[in-house]
Parts: C-alpha cells; sequence; structure tokens
C-alpha cells in the first residue's frame, strides 16, 4: 500500500511532537507544501484525557496507591500501567523516584549499558526501571497509538515516518533510536537531523526563501533544547544556475540545555531559602527544580510584564502536617542566571573550561564541564577553519567561522532575552573579524519546528521541496593495531583508519582503496571505533598515525566473526563501507576468496557475527 501521508516525529529529550503532510502525487511540485501538527490525546490530570500539540517526554511508573482504579486509562489502552505525557511530568514534580526522564541523554551516553534498566536514575528499592531504549520505544509507539486513534483510515504502519536525532549523535546512539524504533512498530521509517530539519521547517514557512538569502551566506543553527545544545552551519551554494543548500559542519554533543538553567535557578532559590533559616533536601530541590522550570517559562513568555512567579515545595512530612514551603522565583534571578552562567559576553578566543576530573565520580549523565553556552559555539566556530569539498566555510582574518545568519531553535530560545544575548555575542565577534552583523531569519516555530520540517523533508524525497546535502555529519575511522614488535609494558601503537569520510551520503557504499589488513576470525577480537566532527578532509583509506584530541573513542565492539572451522586464523581483508539510507553505518571485511564479514554500530554491547 503505498503510504497517504509522511509522518515527522521529533522524540524530544522533554517534549516530543507529530506532525504530518499529505503525500499527493498530482499536486504541483512547487506550491507551498501544507504540513500540520497532529493533536495528542494524553492524560492532563487522573481521570482526564485532553489533545495537546505536545507530549511531554516524560514517564511515570506508578505504585499501587498513586492512582485510583481506572483513572490513568487511555482511550485505545484500558489497562495502562504507566502514564506518559502531561500528568507523568505533573505527577514527576511529587515523586521524582517514579519519573523516568532525559531518556534521550542517556540513549546518547557512550559510557552505560543503553540496554540496560536504568532508568528512573537512582529508583528507590523496588521501583521498577527500564533501559533508555525501552522508554524511548514508549514515546514512539504512544506517538503511533495516538495516530491510529485519530486517523484510523490510514494506519500509522502504512505512512512514510521520519524520526528526528540530534545531529551530534553518533552511529550507536543513531541505532539505537532505530532498533527503539523497530520495538515500537515503526516499518517504513529514516531518520533526520534536528537542526536540519528545523531549518526545512523555516523553508516549509517560507516559499520564498531564495530571496531572503543569497549565494555565499552561511548559517547558523542553534539549538538549544531542554537537554542538549546543538550546533550547525548550512551554507548556500550554486549549482546550474539554482540555489541549493549544504550542511558543511556538525558540533559535538553538548548535554547543555534548559534542564540545567533550571537547576542553577533552583539554586538561587533555594540559596535565598537558605538565608531565611529555611533548609531544603534533595527530594525537595527535584521539586523546586521542575516548579522553577515551570515559573521561569512563565517569566519569559511573550509578553509577559510579571517581575516574579511563585514557587511552593511540599515541607517535610507527610499530608498537611509538613506544610508548604513558598519562595518565589525573580525576572532578575534569570537575567543574573544567564548573563553570568550560560551567556556570558567574551572574546571569540575563549574555549569552554576544561574541569580537573576526581578520580571517583558519581555516575549519571556526562553534562558539559563548562555551561557557558557562548563559549561552546566559539569553540565550533573555531573548529570550522577548514575548507572542505562539501562546502566552502565564510572565514574572517583570524579563521572564524562567520555567518551570515542565524536560525533559532528549541524551547530556551523562546526567552528574547536568550536570542538578543547569542546575536550580541556573535555580533561582537563579527565586528572584531571586520564582517557585517549577522541576522536572524525570522518566522521560526521554536516547539514545533522539528516535526513540521521532518514531514516537509518527507514530501522533498519525493520531489516536493528542496533538500539540504550534507550525508554523514562526521569522520568514522577503525583502530588499527601497528605491526610492531612487542615490548614488556609498552601495547603496540594503535593507528585510525579513515572507513567513513565527512559528507558521504546515506544509501552509498565506498571501497577503501588499496589497502588490506589482518582480520582475525574464528575467536573473539575487540574493534575500536574513534569518530570526529572536526576532521573533514579525511579520505576512505588515509590511516592517521597519531590518534589526537581530534578523534573521539566510541564503544568498543568484540566480535566472533564464524568461519565455518574449528580453528581460527588471521584472513588478509579489504574494507567496504555502507552508509544505508536510515543512517547506519557497515563495515563489510571482504576477504580474497570473497568471504563478506558485517561490522554494524549495533545495539548490543556484545556482537556475535
Amino acid at each position: 500500500m503505498e503510504p497517504k501521508y509522511v509522518i515527522g516525529i521529533d522524540l524530544g529529550t522533554t517534549n516530543s511532537a507529530l506532525a504530518y503532510a499529505e503525500i499527493r502525487p498530482d499536486a504541483d511540485p512547487f506550491a507551498a507544501a501544507k504540513v500540520q501538527l497532529l493533536g495528542i490525546p494524553q492524560l492532563v490530570n487522573a481521570g482526564e484525557v485532553r489533545d495537546e500539540d505536545l507530549l511531554p517526554s516524560f514517564l511515570y511508573l506508578p505504585g499501587p496507591s498513586d492512582f485510583p482504579e481506572g483513572t490513568i486509562a487511555l482511550p485505545w489502552d484500558a489497562g495502562r500501567g504507566y502514564v506518559a505525557g502531561r500528568l507523568a511530568q505533573k505527577r514527576g514534580v511529587e515523586n521524582a523516584g517514579r519519573l523516568v526522564s532525559s531518556a534521550k541523554s542517556w540513549l546518547s551516553h557512550s559510557g552505560v549499558d543503553r540496554t540496560a534498566a536504568l532508568l528512573p536514575f537512582r529508583a528507590p528499592q523496588g521501583v521498577e526501571t527500564i533501559s533508555p531504549v525501552e522508554a524511548s520505544r514508549r514515546y514512539l509507539a504512544y506517538l503511533r497509538e495516538a495516530w491510529d486513534h485519530r486517523m484510523p483510515e490510514a494506519p500509522f504502519t502504512a505512512q512514510q515516518v521520519l524520526v528526528t536525532v540530534p545531529a551530534s549523535f553518533d552511529a550507536v546512539a543513531r541505532e539505537l533510536t532505530l532498533e527503539a524504533a523497530k520495538q515500537a512498530g515503526y516499518e517504513n521509517m529514516a531518520l533526520l537531523e534536528e537542526p536540519q530539519a528545523a531549518f526545512y521547517a523555516w523553508i516549509e514557512r517560507h516559499p520564498d526563501w531564495r530571496e531572503r538569502v543569497e549565494v555565499g551566506d552561511l548559517i547558523l543553527v542553534v539549538d538549544i533544547g531542554g537537554g542538549t545544545t546543538d550546533f550547525t552551519l548550512i551554507a548556500v551554494t550554486e549549482s546550474a544556475g539554482e540555489l541549493g543548500l549544504n550542511r558543511v559542519a556538525v558540533g559535538e554533543h553538548i548535554l547543555l540545555g534548559g534542564d540545567n538553567i533550571d537547576l542553577a535557578l533552583a539554586g538561587v532559590v533555594s540559596q535565598r531559602l537558605a538565608e531565611k533559616g529555611t533548609r531544603i533536601d534533595t527530594r525537595q530541590l527535584q521539586q523546586l527544580w521542575a516548579n522553577c522550570r515551570v515559573a521561569k517559562e512563565k517569566l519569559l513568555e511573550p509578553g509577559s510584564k510579571a517581575k516574579e512567579q511563585p514557587v511552593t515545595v511540599l515541607g517535610k512530612g507527610t499530608g498537611l502536617v509538613g506544610g508548604t514551603i513558598k519562595a518565589a522565583l525573580l525576572r532578575s534571578d534569570i537575567e543574573e542566571v544567564l548573563a553570568g552562567g550560560f551567556l556570558p559576553l567574551g572574546p571569540s578566543t575563549q574555549m569552554p573550561a576544561q574541569q580537573r576530573r576526581m578520580a571517583l565520580q558519581e555516575l549519571g549523565l556526562p553534562y558539559a564541564a563548562d555551561a557557558a553556552i557562548t563559549r561552546h559555539m566559539a569553540r565550533f566556530l573555531r573548529q570550522q577553519e577548514a575548507t572542505s569539498e562539501h562546502g566552502a566555510v565564510r572565514r574572517g582574518a583570524s579563521g572564524l567561522a562567520c555567518p551570515t545568519h542565524v536560525l533559532f531553535n528549541g524551547g530556551v530560545l523562546n526567552a528574547g532575552l536568550v536570542r538578543d544575548r547569542i546575536l550580541e555575542t556573535l555580533n561582537s565577534w563579527l565586528a572584531e573579524e571586520g564582517m557585517r552583523a549577522v541576522r536572524a531569519l525570522s518566522g521560526e516555530d521554536l516547539m514545533h519546528a522539528v516535526s513540521r520540517g521532518a514531514a516537509y523533508y518527507g514530501l522533498a524525497r519525493r520531489g516536493r521541496g528542496v533538500r539540504i546535502h550534507g550525508g554523514v555529519p562526521r569522520s568514522y575511522y577503525v583502530g588499527v593495531e601497528s605491526a610492531m614488535p612487542s615490548v614488556p609494558g609498552f601495547p603496540a601503537p594503535l593507528k585510525a583508519l579513515t572507513v567513513v569520510p565527512f559528507g558521504m551520503e546515506e544509501g552509498t557504499e565506498v571501497r577503501i582503496p588499496g589497502r588490506e589488513f589482518g582480520l582475525i576470525v574464528g575467536q573473539p577480537a575487540e574493534f575500536r571505533f574513534f569518530t570526529s566532527a572536526a576532521r573533514k578532509n579525511d579520505e576512505p583509506g588515509d590511516l592517521i598515525e597519531d590518534i589526537g584530541d581530534e578523534l573521539s573513542e566510541l564503544a568498543p565492539m568484540e566480535v566472533a566473526f564464524d568461519t565455518g572451522e574449528k580453528s581460527s586464523e588471521i584472513v588478509p581483508v579489504a574494507f567496504e563501507t555502507v552508509v544505508t539510507e536510515t543512517g547506519v553505518l557497515q563495515l563489510w571485511c571482504v576477504a580474497r576468496d570473497g568471504r563478506r564479514w558485517k561490522l554494524e554500530f549495533n545495539v548490543r554491547e556484545r556482537v556475535q557475527a
């Protein structure tokens, strides 16, 4: 059955959304695409279901006495045993030990087994726990169920689906997202990077985009969401007399966003309470954290003139005996926290601080050591000094990449003062480079742009819109052990072979030319993989002798390739790389006699091949 709709899904850290557009084969390919949002039915209070245009990315795993019987039933599932969305977010403020949050951040955390039951993180004994993959599966399944409830005449599994991921997600995190989607019943689907989706949404809302930008322009996409910050550069190019778009750079994965700001505000309020003699514990700080998020959003919403918002925390004890603690979040608190900590002014040469690490660390998410978003932006623009065959980066005299336009995306950027501060910072840097001031691309839809853009991209794949070219957002390498005599206490040096070049397009393959390596088969062997967003000019087959700071190591794989024999051997092999249509990276080891073994960035910690 041919799909009737393309569906775009923003699987967000804090909020998820679904947009869609009808596929009309007879439509004018130059006509503006009509993208719509799906109202998502969800529990907003116990026993009350309401359509909302966002699904908060929270799961609440209730205990036996949390809700009266039947009050968490959904229109399509009377026996649902957990809560997703708005009510989960509300109830989690009161009982954080049963709340699953930041599943997307955990999904990208290479330092843990992301298929293990980790969430809720630090759950009390006796509380059910699930994996980040399972949490993502539940969000995706919920969106599929909501669609089928609202659109029964067009089953979800028969439609074309695009699910978005951060541009900074590595291959493992992408594969984990695909695995979660498959487990959720998704069939005809592909992945799309969030900053690209946001830009597609801007194009969808501005059919005259070719009149707003010109050849040589460089667009910086600044995406600050609830849990992460992403930077992307898109160049405006020309081919055969037609304007085109080329993604030329993607930043590192930065765990820094609205959650960090909300926690900082909670710290300010708790300190104010402490000065008045009221100290709160860790459980109460979690409540204050959530309440400060709500208060911040009210203070910063467009048109708000309020100077403060009340926040309350449940007192210690039970029922009314403990009472409540009342405080206020001030607009001036937000301005001071943002200006002083998250968006400080400074030169473009000032890089993020490297925190000295303690030998023992508490397990948790690898948050950015420096909370200054502007310094991370400076580092990103300083890393783009090299040119690439995928598009020249417009640079100043010092080598700084100099954007001409900025596109904002993410809930944090709803606040005008955040956008203004970023523009002020960028323009101060551009002035130093002798460049004209950057211009903000207007008309963005900060909360829904990613899902809307994904739906538009689905139409573009069918010839109903413009496509951004760019391919794989980073280079990938496989570790090769040097053929050196063994020396006690000194392991053989490790080199890095380029197997996936920056910008390799989905649905393509490349054979690594002129090189063979010995592959151990018939017994377990470890493969080590590396990635880099900074090295854009390495070609397939290039061997990096010195693995420095520009390369980051991914989780190793232990693989036992089967030979059909009981004995092990070392087989000379060449490499072929495939990037599938869904963005999964496959590395094929090809022997001279035609035998082939596949390495894939898989969800399993241990791979049997």
